[in-house]
């Protein structure tokens, strides 16, 4: 991409050739109309703990302010995520244009955008003869967010900045800083007064003027004839995710004050600079090329793009439940970048929200505008928050993996005691909703411990971390291997089968449903092999292999369909936005095209008759199960799908509502398609649907510390590099050819299609 710059009196414009032909922009020709219409139209920044959520008025500006520790609730209840509130700038209003949306006066020249491949955003437009520019980011080396006002003339902005919060605490300002401060009652809908954590909260605004005058009064600041601000933003609160310490640290006002005092100190570019080379640090891994898109489909802001490929405007209402709609694929117009740039927001996304030392992405990532949102917007771990990190061990993006595995060893302790209190064995098991204290909420669907640590399994598998294995993971996994030791109930045949619980929200109660049987036999492979790996517990190895043994396996029904209950019982026409049953296929791996074919196909009959619609995760699990069945092009129908019924114009998916797990899931599915590693095998373009002709993939990862650069033409592989990280053997695979091979670490190997 060629940026063309015109500077005018320091000020930096894009010209609008370069802007419509940015491949990696989300961008709008008007400002979001407000802050009510869910998530359709702002634009979310994030440096893992810090969020904002942009609207871009021209008459007034609205940023939601989020940080990713703002919680209600306790150890026995979920609470929910909050909203930290509102920062409000008013800009002065004079002789502006007028009939904007929203209440903000748009001209010709506006446009905003979200840069995904700088992680930076930027609003610009004219205004009676003067050219203004607001730019953004959230910075995670330094650790605040900053905002820069500037404009082509001198004493263009003034106006009132004014901070909401939503929890009854105080609002002061105070010199060039605004700031709000209190503590939340930790229970959710409850009349109850036994509050026993009460986090205590606080965040800061620092505006820096250029020229003009500050002041502050009533709890507000104005600012006057002012040539450019640069606002600073910090927020936290006093939670530490350690029991043993009650939950709690010290107030966060201090953290605060110490970040944006030194962040003070320094220049707008300087901080965008340290930003955007630790953000691409990050980024840069993985490039993916699908093929090129018409200019036509380039030059669309992104909600007209949208509308582009799906054919049609989606007619979507908030709060409409999209569960068993299908949107048909026909009638749109092809366009691979952008494609591609909803995998590369998924990317930006997780960055975004999820580094190391923050909280895990939860059902909102870590943008949310309410303080009763959807389904608490907390840890639902009935299949959410393990979507949301399928994608990050093949994306190239183990980093941002950590946080889950903190956030589920800080909250093991609470989980023990309540699981020995609810069924009186060892170990410790899940129910569906969770937060960031242990506390729990909905049904136990105890399966659930066993898919998240898959995920933690997982991460061990792409990293080969040793320490990691044996600290967290490997302490998890026995103990929940001991808590099935403990529940598995023996019937008459001998069969080891779980007691009776639900398939995740879905279908009756019985011993043995598909969906535990199939976590618990992955459980006791994962540990087996976790054992072997670091030569620990010998003797219970052998117990647990035995026990797997006995498991009740995968069964086919009357109908050819795989089973989701021990009895053959399944609906043909039942279109369940849940499957559960088939997590053997994906993400685990008991089921595959190669070893198990007759079940492979089972899985095929049973996906085909749950159809083709669905909430927007349910299509990117299906797409990622597709992919595992060898079959791209039903995954790209399925991808298709989700592109035209599921998404938002600013490319966030939704439920309805919105919920980030389908934005990952939709990443994950990508990867899926492009390379595959689960068995041991390094399978190179198993799900290449015929819409990507040509194209590319750099950087993605295998398990083993491998990765791997693949192009393709035709249809056809043409060129595969592999760089070993690890020094570990590998297989590499690509249709009916084998190549096994020793590696050596930080070396690359480079292979023609046939191998050789």
């Amino acid at each position: 991409m060629i940026n063309y710059l015109i500077k005018l009196t320091g000020f930096v414009v894009f010209s609008s050739a370069s802007l419509m032909a940015a491949e990696n922009t989300i961008w709008a020709d008007r400002p979001a109309v407000d802050s009510n219409k869910d998530y359709e139209q702002s634009y979310p920044i994030g440096n893992g703990r810090l969020g904002a959520l942009i609207y871009g008025g021209t008459d007034q500006e609205q940023i939601i302010l989020n940080e990713d520790t703002l919680w209600i609730g306790d150890e026995e209840d979920t609470g929910s995520y909050q909203m930290f509130g509102p920062l409000l700038i008013d800009f002065q209003k004079s002789d502006q244009e007028s009939g904007g949306e929203g209440g903000n006066s748009v001209s010709k020249s506006y446009r905003r955008e979200l840069d995904i491949d700088q992680s930076l955003h930027t609003v610009t437009y004219s205004q009676n003869g003067v050219q203004y520019k607001r730019e953004a980011f959230a910075s995670n080396p330094a650790n605040v967010m900053v905002f820069r006002f500037s404009a082509d003339k001198g004493g263009a902005y003034s106006g009132v900045i004014s901070l909401k919060d939503t929890h009854q605490g105080k609002v002061k300002a105070n010199g060039n800083i605004l700031s709000m401060s209190g503590a939340l009652k930790n229970r959710y809908k409850s009349s109850k007064s036994d509050y026993k954590i009460n986090l205590q909260y606080e965040a800061q605004v620092m505006v820096v003027n250029q020229g003009g005058e500050l002041e502050t009064k009533d709890g507000k600041m104005s600012f006057k004839n002012c040539d450019g601000l640069m606002i600073l933003v910090d927020a936290g609160t006093d939670y530490l995710n350690q029991r043993e310490q009650g939950w709690k640290q010290e107030h966060p006002h201090q953290r605060i004050s110490d970040r944006l005092n030194k962040a003070s100190k320094r220049s707008f570019d300087d901080l965008l600079t340290e930003h955007v080379a630790d953000y691409q640090k990050l980024y840069q891994r993985v490039n993916l090329n699908l093929g090129d898109s018409p200019q036509d489909a380039l030059a669309l802001p992104t909600p007209s793009r949208v509308d582009r490929y799906r054919g049609r405007k989606l007619k979507h209402k908030p709060g409409v439940h999209y569960d068993k709609i299908a949107i048909g694929v026909d009638g749109g117009k092809s366009d691979p970048d952008l494609e591609e740039l909803i995998f590369n927001y998924a990317r930006y996304l997780m960055i975004s929200c999820s580094r190391e030392g923050c909280m895990p992405a939860n059902l909102q990532g870590l943008w949310n505008k309410d303080n009763n949102p959807p389904w608490r917007s907390d840890y639902h771990t009935d299949i959410n928050l393990q979507m949301n990190y399928w994608f990050v061990g093949p994306a190239n993006l183990s980093d941002c993996f950590t946080p889950v595995s903190e956030w589920l060893y800080s909250v093991v302790p609470v989980k023990r005691e309540a699981t020995k209190k609810a069924f009186g064995v060892r170990g410790w098991a899940h129910r569906a909703e969770n937060g960031i204290f242990g506390g729990a909420s909905f049904k136990w669907y105890i399966g659930d411990g066993a898919w998240l640590m898959q995920n933690l399994w997982d991460h061990y598998t792409f990293t080969l971390d040793q320490e990691y294995l044996e600290t967290r993971a490997y302490p998890l996994l026995k103990e929940l291997c001991e808590f099935w030791e403990d529940s598995l109930i023996e019937r008459k045949d001998g069969k080891l089968v779980s007691p009776k619980g639900q398939s995740p929200e879905h279908g009756p109660e019985r011993e043995g449903n598909s969906y535990e049987q199939q976590l618990v036999y992955n459980l006791f492979t994962n540990y087996i092999e976790a054992s072997s790996i670091l030569g620990r517990d010998e003797a219970f190895r052998k117990k647990v292999t035995s026990l797997r043994s006995r498991l009740l396996g995968p069964q086919i029904g009357k109908w050819g369909q795989l089973q989701e209950w021990d009895e053959d019982m399944d609906d043909p026409n039942n279109k369940h936005r849940h499957l559960s049953h088939l997590l053997a296929v994906y993400p685990l791996k008991q089921i595959s095209p190669t070893k198990t074919p007759k079940l492979a196909g089972a899985a095929k009959v049973s996906l085909n008759a749950r159809g083709d619609g669905g909430t927007g995760w349910s299509k990117a699990f299906k797409i990622g199960v597709w992919a595992r069945l060898h079959d791209g092009n039903r995954a790209y129908k399925l991808l298709k799908e989700q592109i035209n019924g599921n998404f938002y114009g600013n490319l966030l998916s939704f439920h309805a509502p919105f919920q980030i797990d389908a934005n990952f899931g939709y990443a994950a599915g990508v990867c899926e398609m492009l390379m595959q590693s689960q068995t041991g095998v390094v399978q190179l373009l198993p799900a290449l649907p015929n819409a990507w002709k040509t194209g590319s993939v750099k950087g993605i990862k295998a398990r083993g510390g491998f990765e791997v650069d693949l192009d393709w033409k035709d249809g056809k592989l043409t060129e595969v590099k592999v760089t070993s990280l690890k020094g570990q053997p590998m297989k590499l695979q690509y249709g009916d050819q084998l190549k096994e091979l020793k590696t050596v670490a930080g070396e690359t190997y480079t292979f023609n299609a046939s191998l050789k």
